[in-house]
């Protein structure tokens, strides 16, 4: 187990770890980082402001890794990914982003993740508390491949229907980026990478700053009337709206991509009959899922009431505890629609929009409906 002493790790702190002090932010430990929760507005206005505005995120936590084939090659940068996620990167055009995994032998979940193509090179975005682990993976997988965490580097999030107009004041031709659109911006003097995507539903950007001019352009970002710092709490409720995964909870390594409903992500030409099918870490199960479905499903849960339905709740076909089908992976109130959300793991035959099933909450056997997901209409620019 070790000495004691080093249990107690000292939190790593992002690059506007002063800016969030000095908004009054509520600090948490998250991931190994010393992160806000909430600032004096609170998370229920937060929330609400994302929704109608503009919200700024700090998710400088995230990884930024550069994968580089030491050939120069973009191809065979994708090609060497490709054996590690069952997503088409061969196929990613420059200047575009998706969405992928890293699956294990078993046809788990190692990591979701976004990928990039740079042109001569890969931006990988991974999650803060697999980084260390996911950057170990790719060195040890990717042979001919350079791996490179930039640890000099900040990620903010503008999200909401404001964001574009907040981006345009810096940069005008942010207007014809679409969905999934990656560009080199310049904002403030400072050189940026933006992506259009996020994690709220909302239409929106990720800027990837450089760690010393990260809070010169966050404060720049904030000076617009519009846009407010937002922290975790918010992040969390919107993405649960958004019906979006939390790694760790709504995914995990015991949790294929079928299971959780991500076999969208999966493009033709990696799956059975596509030109590049399998040759990735738990191909067999992902491709019995995908033909004979799987046995459980993640879906939507929409309890009655008011009260929230919290992750961990076990979840029951009747309102006894002899029937245990699941549990509740992430629930909370949803502010945008006025009441809880949750999503959970039902089995096939219960994964209906519609269907009823039962969660147990201090004792009580609560209804739920399940749900089609998302909870609200995201507002991605296609």
């Amino acid at each position: 187990m070790g000495d004691q002493t080093n249990d107690q790790t000292v939190l790593k702190q992002t690059p506007l770890h002063a800016l969030h002090l000095s908004l009054n932010a509520k600090m948490v430990p998250f991931a190994g980082y010393d992160m806000p929760v909430q600032y004096p507005l609170g998370v229920m206005k937060e929330h609400l402001h994302t929704r109608a505005a503009a919200g700024l995120f700090d998710v400088s936590h995230m990884g930024q890794v550069i994968v580089r084939a030491r050939s120069g090659s973009y191809a065979d940068a994708a090609l060497a990914l490709e054996k590690l996620v069952p997503v088409d990167i061969l196929g990613l055009k420059e200047g575009r982003q998706r969405y992928g995994f890293f699956t294990n032998e078993n046809g788990g979940i190692l990591d979701d993740l976004m990928i990039t193509n740079r042109g001569d090179h890969l931006l990988v975005v991974v999650n803060a508390a697999c980084k260390d682990d996911d950057v170990a993976y790719m060195k040890a997988n990717l042979a001919d491949c350079d791996v490179t965490l930039l640890e000099e580097r900040a990620l903010v999030a503008l999200q909401g229907p404001r964001a574009e107009a907040v981006l345009a004041e810096f940069w005008p031709d942010v207007t014809g980026m679409k969905f999934m659109d990656v560009r080199d911006v310049t904002i403030h003097d400072v050189s940026c990478i933006v992506s259009r995507s996020g994690y709220s539903g909302e239409d929106g950007f990720e800027i990837s700053i450089p760690a010393d001019k990260a809070e010169h352009v966050a404060k720049a970002l904030l000076e617009d009337p519009h846009c407010e710092a937002i922290g975790l709490g918010a992040r969390d409720s919107l993405r649960l709206e958004a019906g979006l995964c939390l790694y760790g909870n709504d995914i995990d390594t015991n949790t294929s991509p079928i299971e959780a409903s991500l076999e969208w992500a999966i493009q033709k030409v990696r799956r059975p009959g596509g030109a590049r099918a399998g040759g990735y870490p738990g191909a067999e199960r992902i491709e019995e899922d995908l033909a004979n479905g799987p046995v459980r499903r993640r879906v939507g849960l929409k309890p009655e009431g008011k009260a929230p339905v919290r992750a961990h709740a076990g979840l029951f076909a009747e309102d006894s505890p002899e029937s245990p089908i699941g549990e509740v992976t992430s629930g909370t109130f949803g502010p945008s629609i006025e009441g809880p959300v949750a999503m959970g793991y039902v089995p096939a035959s219960l994964a209906e929009p519609g269907s009823r099933v039962f969660a147990e909450v201090r004792g009580k056997y609560l209804p739920l409906t399940v749900t089609a997901l998302p909870f609200i209409t995201p507002t991605y620019k296609r």
